[in-house]
């Protein structure tokens, strides 16, 4: 079980993102996994390292503007296959399967994708976050049709729980073409 987290600041101005961006990395020793302006005019920051880092970062972030903070989160013990994903730093060979789990939510999708790596043995492709999507996000993954199917099922449970499931789907026997799409 990792000891790595995510840790996750949505701002409603993308002026403020960079301000907390900056209180963010002062604050403690919190690599970061993604910091861009998203659909909207909104501004997302992940980082990702140790807890206790990940959660000082992430309560500077938010007392910067505390007005501007649309969802500030951490959530503990990712598996590390989420990192590459996050960070696009994958280089998947589409297998036997090929899954998609679809979200409202940023952090929704990074907790589907945690639940799906940690259920079942599968391949992380990417997990796109908001930008371009009107704020939702989505992981893609690859395996046996088996562990996709369960991998799908547990991140689908986290999503439905949450309520904010847009759609997830395994395609068996994919086609070759498909993964110069997906990335």
């Amino acid at each position: 079980m990792s000891d790595r987290a995510i840790g996750l600041l949505e701002l409603t101005s993308v002026a403020s993102g960079f301000q907390a961006l900056d209180a963010m990395l002062k604050a403690a020793a919190s690599e970061v996994l993604l910091a861009r302006s998203i659909c909207s005019g909104k501004y997302l920051i992940l980082v990702g390292g140790d807890v206790s880092s990940v959660t000082a970062s992430v309560e500077a972030g938010a007392a910067v503007e505390p007005f501007a903070v649309i969802n500030s989160e951490v959530i503990a013990r990712v598996h590390e296959k989420v990192f590459p994903a996050l960070s696009g730093a994958t280089t998947p060979v589409l297998r036997d399967a090929f899954g998609c789990l679809e979200t409202f939510s940023v952090v929704t999708t990074i907790r589907a994708a945690d639940a799906a790596v940690k259920a079942a043995d599968v391949e992380l492709i990417e997990l796109r976050a908001a930008m371009a999507l009107g704020g939702k996000a989505f992981v893609t993954l690859t395996g046996s049709v088996s562990n996709v199917q369960a991998a799908v099922d547990a991140g689908r449970a986290v999503a439905r729980e949450e309520g904010l499931l847009v759609n997830a789907v395994v395609i068996g026997g994919p086609h070759p073409a498909l993964l110069a799409e997906v990335v």
